[in-house]
């Protein structure tokens, strides 16, 4: 990552943390489970789309949770 290209994400992150976190509570799960639900609508199977890949950390973020948070059903 060159000079500018941090600079330019020093200065995005504020707002961008607000939704892009890791998520320590059930609301902050809940919240970013709704955005990842939001931009599933809007990106649908367009894996080209600019905001594909967002979709995939906030998957990531929400799995993390679950594996530590939800209790698994057994049969």
């Amino acid at each position: 990552m060159s000079a500018l290209e941090l600079e330019q994400v020093t200065k995005a992150w504020p707002a961008l943390s607000r939704a892009v976190r890791v998520p320590h509570s059930e609301a902050e799960y809940r919240e970013i489970v709704e955005l990842l639900d939001h931009l599933t609508d809007e990106v649908g199977e367009d894996e080209n789309h600019p905001l594909a890949s967002l979709m995939d950390v906030l998957g990531v973020l929400i799995e993390k949770y679950e594996d530590e948070h939800v209790l698994e059903l057994t049969e």
